[in-house]
C-alpha cells in the first residue's frame, strides 16, 4: 500500500482524487500495489465530498507523515507551491506536479533536489495536459539529438483562432464564447498573451538541450492584433494562422519564440484545431513526430499527473529523471533570427513602389479588402525586418511565416 496527498483541490486536484478513486484497480496493477490517498490540502471546506474526512488544512501533516511517500501539487502558482514541493522532496517524499510556472521557474532547482534525495520529481501533466511528451523526450527520444521542437501549446488560443478562421469572427467575440464556454479566464492574459506556452515550450527546450532556458529571455506575443482579414489572406496563400512555441538550435545557439505564424496546409499543425494541442518535434535520427491530444481539461490532465504518481511508485528509491542542469541554456539574440514576413499596408498614393524600393523582390497580394495591399517579404533577420518596416507609412499589421 502506497500511500498518497493531494496539495490543492481546485480543478486538477479533483481530477486527480476521481481518477484515483474510479480507477483504483487498474492503477493498482499498474503500480504494482494499492493506492492510498491519506491527506488533501486545501484551504476550503468540501461537505459531502469524497475528501471531507482526509481533508487537512496544514502542510505539517504531510510533510511530517511518514508514510506518505508522494505528494501531488496541483495549488498553481509560486508561492507556497515551490516551498511546499521543495520541503517534500527534501523529507525524501516524491512530487508529481500540473504545474508549468512551478517547473519552468524553479525545474532545474527541484530536480536537484531529487537527485539528492534519491527520490523524483515528476512533471508529465506541465506541458500538453494530457498530451504525453516529457517522458518520451526523456526514455523514447534520447538516442536522437532534437532538432527543433514546435507547438500549438495552448488550447485556448488555438479555440479562438480556429473559430476567427472559419467564422469570420473578431477577436473580442470569440473570446468572450470561449470564456462562456470554459476554455478562457476571466483574466484570460496569460493565454492570448502567449505567457502560458511561452513557460511550456521553455520546458520542453530545458529539456531537450539539457541546461536552463530562462522562460522570460524568449520573445513572446500573444494572438490580440489578429484579425479576420488576415485569415482572408492566410487561405489566400494556403495557409492558416497558429500560436506556437517553437526553439531549434543554430550555430550552437537556441531561437526560441513564442508568436502567432502563418502554417501551409503541409504542415502536421495544420489541421490541429479548436481546444487540441500538438508538440512536433524533429530528431536527427527519428526524423519527424508528432504528439497530438487534449492539451488541458480537468481529467486528461489528472491522468497524466497520475500517470506521474504510478512512475514514483514502480520506481522507489530510484530516481529515474535526469531533467536539466542549473548551466543556462544561451539564446541567439532574437533580431538575429531570420525568416519570412506577411505584411499588411494601408493602402496609399505611390504605396506598391514604395514597398518594392524598400523591400526589393516581394509578393504583392490583392484580395480585394478595400484600403489596403498586402505582400510576402523574402527571408530576411528580425532586425532588418524592424529596420525597413520604418520606412514603410501605414502597417497595420504582420505576422511570421513558417515556411
Amino acid at each position: 500500500m502506497s500511500k498518497v496527498a493531494v496539495m490543492g483541490y481546485g480543478t486538477v486536484g479533483s481530477g486527480v482524487v476521481e481518477v484515483l478513486l474510479n480507477n483504483r484497480e487498474v492503477i493498482a496493477k499498474r503500480a504494482g500495489e494499492d493506492i492510498e490517498i491519506k491527506y488533501v490540502l486545501d484551504l476550503r471546506e468540501f461537505p459531502g465530498s469524497p475528501i471531507e474526512n482526509i481533508l487537512t488544512k496544514e502542510f505539517n501533516d504531510i510533510v511530517n507523515d511518514p508514510e506518505i511517500e508522494t505528494v501531488v501539487e496541483t495549488m498553481g502558482g509560486l508561492h507556497p507551491a515551490y516551498e511546499f514541493v521543495k520541503a517534500c522532496l527534501e523529507a525524501g517524499k516524491n512530487a508529481c506536479t500540473s504545474n508549468k510556472e512551478l517547473v519552468a521557474k524553479h525545474g532545474d532547482e527541484l530536480l536537484k533536489v531529487a537527485k539528492e534525495h534519491n527520490v523524483n520529481f515528476l512533471f508529465e501533466a506541465s506541458v500538453g495536459g494530457g498530451i504525453p511528451i516529457i517522458r518520451p523526450m526523456k526514455s523514447s527520444l534520447t538516442a536522437d539529438v532534437i532538432e527543433e521542437i514546435t507547438g500549438i501549446l495552448n488550447g485556448t488560443t488555438n479555440y479562438i483562432l480556429t473559430k476567427m478562421r472559419d467564422n469570420g469572427s473578431a477577436f473580442e467575440d470569440v473570446l468572450k464564447e470561449a470564456q462562456d464556454l470554459g476554455y478562457a479566464e476571466r483574466n484570460p492574459e496569460a493565454d492570448v498573451e502567449g505567457y502560458d506556452a511561452c513557460r511550456k515550450i521553455a520546458i520542453l527546450t530545458s529539456l531537450a538541450y539539457g541546461k536552463k532556458v530562462d522562460f522570460e529571455e524568449i520573445y513572446t506575443e500573444g494572438i490580440t492584433k489578429i484579425t479576420a482579414e488576415d485569415f482572408i489572406y492566410a487561405k489566400n496563400l494556403d495557409a492558416t494562422i497558429k500560436l506556437v512555441g517553437t526553439s531549434h538550435i543554430v550555430d550552437g545557439k537556441v531561437v526560441a519564440m513564442v508568436a502567432p505564424v502563418l502554417i501551409r496546409s503541409d504542415n502536421p499543425l495544420y489541421s490541429v484545431d479548436d481546444v487540441f494541442n500538438a508538440i512536433y518535434v524533429r530528431g536527427n535520427m527519428l526524423g519527424d513526430a508528432m504528439f497530438y491530444g487534449k492539451g488541458a481539461g480537468k481529467l486528461p490532465t489528472a491522468s497524466a499527473v497520475v500517470s506521474d504518481v504510478i512512475e514514483t511508485i514502480k520506481h522507489k528509491g530510484i530516481n529515474v529523471m535526469s531533467g536539466w542542469s542549473s548551466d543556462k541554456q544561451e539564446l541567439l539574440d532574437f533580431a538575429d533570427s531570420s525568416r519570412r514576413f506577411f505584411v499588411r499596408v494601408k493602402e496609399s498614393e505611390g504605396i506598391v513602389e514604395k514597398i518594392m524600393s524598400v523591400f526589393g523582390n516581394i509578393e504583392p497580394m490583392d484580395m480585394g479588402i478595400a484600403g489596403e495591399c498586402a505582400f510576402v517579404t523574402t527571408e530576411m533577420s528580425e532586425k532588418e525586418f524592424n529596420e525597413k518596416k520604418e520606412q514603410i507609412p501605414g502597417i497595420i499589421t504582420r505576422i511570421r511565416l513558417s515556411f
